[in-house]
């Protein structure tokens, strides 16, 4: 929809009285805006605009909502399938300046956050409590952010994905209402659960304001190591064994050699050049040294080598700073060029052909394309680096990416284990969920049907 100047002119009176200079049409504020940590083109918003609190967005949401302007939530920009670009133009909520941590409970191991409170600005605040929250997707996203994509990470293969540790939502609708769904006990039989419903839905239903999450206790004793296979085969059936052993490996990473090198560059490590896997064991000391004897006698009957321990907490988070930079690591291996980062889920059993199938076709088409993986509950990703000019270059990655989504549907899994749909996944929905698809229409139009929040995501146009 073209929204029109007239239109944009009244409400954007209105918004900059309201707001002040936390209302801005300025071009370099709408430019950092107008995509995510992606390679697909920039769409900026006519406006944005900070919000303090729900009040405020709630505030925000009726004026936009009475002109009919587009509205997309904003959270850091770290998503990456065209989750913050503004298709239709409008205004870009920026909840940024929400940060407040609202309420810690030690006893019953949760708290509530407002949507811009960082994953990092949560656990520094837990320091001193003895608690902290798991869920790690690398980047240092906003808890509003995380909760809206449905966000997992390095962590999700213990602790679960937002989806299980979010345990209410403050949400601002398409119409400018404030609800509240959900709550803090540990479970209800009481009406609908709107609480998923608005996890994972990208700002396409409402304004996630407020975030209420599970907490866990720090783990007494931690543990990581790093192993290198012989073959990527290898690495993966060790992974798939030991989550059937039902091993409560807190982390399992891997990483095949493309990746390895990238890291080894840009994060001066000196890990042999071979698929590997990074492991964290989190429990008691007694735990821990279990899961790490059992774990290390899968990985030596796949021919394991180079195991190396990171028992200090400082060589522990050398470890894992390089596997949260392995997107960065992997645009480094070719200056100039962006980098195309897309993730596929099967169930554990199927992880192995997926994967191995992936690799090989990458490898038949020459494109340097690392795969880096949460394996462990059988989602992995491919960064395709890539010339964005070269339609050569550019037309391989593509028809890469779709033989690998739909490899994954046909081996009963996802377009997307963690990433979202955005616009980008779009053209997948239909082959997954059927006839299902109506019905997700059917939700978008009955909380939103002028079609405003965040519009062109998540649910294909009829």
């Amino acid at each position: 929809m073209a929204t029109a100047k007239r239109v944009l002119t009244t409400a954007f009176g209105e918004l900059s009285a309201l707001f002040g200079e936390r209302f801005t049409t300025a071009q370099a504020v709408r430019d950092h805006h107008a995509r995510g940590q992606t390679y697909y083109p920039p769409h900026p918003p006519d406006a944005v605009v900070f919000p303090r609190s729900t009040e405020e967005v709630a505030k925000l949401v009726r004026i936009c909502a009475r002109e009919r302007i587009p509205m997309v939530p904003f959270g850091v920009g770290s998503s990456l399938e065209g989750q913050v670009n503004a298709l239709e133009g409008g205004v870009t909520i920026d909840l940024s300046q929400m940060d407040r941590i609202v309420r810690v409970s030690t006893d019953d191991l949760d708290c509530t956050v407002e949507a811009g409170v960082t994953r990092k600005q949560l656990n520094a605040h837990l320091r001193d409590t003895g608690l902290f929250y798991p869920v790690d997707p690398g980047a240092d996203a906003s808890i509003g952010g995380m909760a809206a994509t449905r966000a997992s990470g390095t962590n999700a293969v213990r602790y679960g994905t937002l989806r299980e540790t979010v345990l209410g939502l403050t949400v601002v609708t398409a119409d400018g209402r404030v609800i509240h769904t959900g709550g803090r006990s540990r479970k209800s039989a009481a009406g609908y659960d709107l609480t998923r419903l608005f996890v994972g839905s990208e700002g396409t239903l409402g304004v996630i304001t407020e975030v209420t999450l599970r907490l866990f206790g720090q783990p007494e004793a931690v543990a990581a190591a790093v192993c290198s296979f012989p073959s990527l085969e290898a690495a993966v059936k060790t992974v798939i064994l030991t989550i059937q052993s039902g091993i409560p490996v807190a982390r399992i990473e891997l990483l095949d050699e493309v990746q390895v090198d990238a890291c080894n560059r840009y994060s001066k490590l000196d890990l042999a050049l071979k698929p590997t896997i990074f492991f964290e064991f989190h429990g008691s000391q007694r735990g821990v040294d279990e899961q790490v004897e059992q774990v290390g006698g899968i990985a030596k009957e796949y021919g394991v080598s180079d195991f190396r321990w990171a028992s200090r907490p400082e060589d522990r988070t050398t470890l894992w700073q390089a596997r949260h930079d392995a997107y960065y690591a992997c645009i480094a291996l070719r200056p100039g060029c962006k980098g195309w980062a897309t993730d596929v889920c099967v169930p554990i059993s199927a992880l192995a052909e997926c994967l191995l199938e992936t690799k090989a076709d990458i490898q038949a088409n020459g494109l340097v394309a690392p795969i880096v993986g949460h394996v462990g509950d059988g989602n992995f990703h491919v960064c395709f680096v890539v010339d964005p000019d070269d339609q050569a270059e550019m037309t391989k990655a593509k028809a890469i990416n779709d033989r690998m989504i739909r490899r994954a549907l046909a081996l009963g899994g996802t377009c997307t284990g963690e990433h979202g749909v955005g616009f980008a996944k779009l053209p997948y929905l239909k082959a997954e969920h059927g006839e299902a698809l109506s019905l997700m229409r059917a939700i978008k139009r009955a909380l939103d049907p002028d079609n405003l929040m965040n519009p062109g995501k998540v649910v294909p146009p009829l």
